[in-house]
């Protein structure tokens, strides 16, 4: 018996030994918490992975792209941003990693981030012939602005977001008004998104600009509807995004690369960490279902990380070692 306590004794200081050198060797992780919501569960859902799957200290920190990208650059800390939408800051964020001080490792959404002009999924189903904005267009009576059934609505992004500019621009290079056609500005992101929800609570058509991941996509099924041509970048930075363009032309939404940024440090002192870093990725449909239910339940950002974990393992499981999978399951 007392051979059995002590093996057990040794076993449990041989462990212990074990997991202090696996921290050591990771050593403290600061990880970058943007002030979005998908941004914020990336930050917990590696948090959670790399504490209990690799051992490492981890810290979370507030962050934003400007300001965490600067402090990245310039001080090397924090070491991690998981969501960053790196066409901000593409010229700059080249350049560092060139000069080795910055890593562009997985990109985290597989499919980019989205933007568009959407329809309610129930209605594309119902009128299949919509594939274009420009078929959506043509049929006005489907799309009832709300103050004037009798004509079409094509919704707005909220006063003094980038976004605003451009639909405004695509608005009248599709001559969406000469169709028949307002532009209804919601107000807010709140009155945006009651929006959706109305149109989906009453059954009624809906055609505005809307982006992903986001919580409404997951709750509600939206289609993105196509322009017609493909994403013109010199035309865009020339005339769609800039206010009251003189002549804008038809354009498509630019895909947004989503990648996470590790600085030179970490990813010399991660060790095997480093190889999750540089593989995992999850799709927006994904996302978009997580912030739902974080929005449903009232969640913060570490609640959806937990969430994604206990309900998408199939998923999560494929970027890391069995070994550390499990001391991941067994630590939620």
């Amino acid at each position: 018996m007392k051979k059995l306590i002590a093996s057990t004794i040794l076993a449990a200081g041989l462990y212990a030994v074990a997991g202090s050198a696996q921290a050591a060797e990771c050593g403290d992780v600061s990880i970058a918490e943007m002030n979005w919501a998908s941004a914020g569960v990336a930050a917990y859902v590696d948090k959670i992975i790399l504490e209990n799957g690799y051992g490492c200290n981890v810290t979370v920190v507030t962050g934003d792209t400007m300001p965490t990208f600067a402090s990245m650059n310039e001080k090397g800390q924090p070491d991690m941003a998981p969501e960053f939408w790196v066409n901000a800051v593409r010229t700059a964020l080249d350049e560092a990693i060139a000069e080795g001080r910055l890593i562009q490792a997985a990109p985290l959404l597989s499919d980019g981030g989205v933007e568009g002009w959407w329809i309610p999924k129930f209605l594309a189903d119902e009128h299949p012939e919509i594939k274009t904005v420009q078929d959506a267009l043509a049929r006005p009576d489907l799309f009832p602005a709300p103050e004037d059934p009798s004509k079409g609505a094509v919704t707005n992004c909220p006063s003094g977001w980038n976004c605003q500019v451009s639909t405004a621009n695509l608005y009248r290079a599709l001559g969406a008004q000469d169709k028949g056609f307002e532009l209804v500005d919601t107000g807010s992101a709140a009155g945006l998104d009651g929006s959706i929800a109305n149109a989906f609570e009453n059954k009624k058509g809906w055609l505005g600009y809307y982006w992903a991941p986001t919580a409404i996509l997951g709750k509600y099924e939206m289609v993105k509807l196509s322009f017609g041509v493909e994403h013109d970048k010199a035309s865009w930075d020339a005339c769609t995004a800039v206010p009251d363009c003189a002549d804008p032309k038809v354009n498509a939404y630019p895909v947004s690369d989503v990648y996470t940024v590790v600085t030179k440090g970490f990813s010399e002192k991660a060790g095997v960490a480093m190889d999750y870093v540089k593989t995992r990725k999850w799709d927006n449909a994904t996302v978009g279902k997580v912030l739902a239910w974080m929005e449903e339940n009232q969640g913060t950002n570490e609640d959806g990380a937990k969430h994604f974990l206990e309900t998408y393992p199939e998923m999560w499981t494929t970027w890391v070692a069995p070994e550390v999978a499990e001391k991941v399951k067994a630590a939620l």
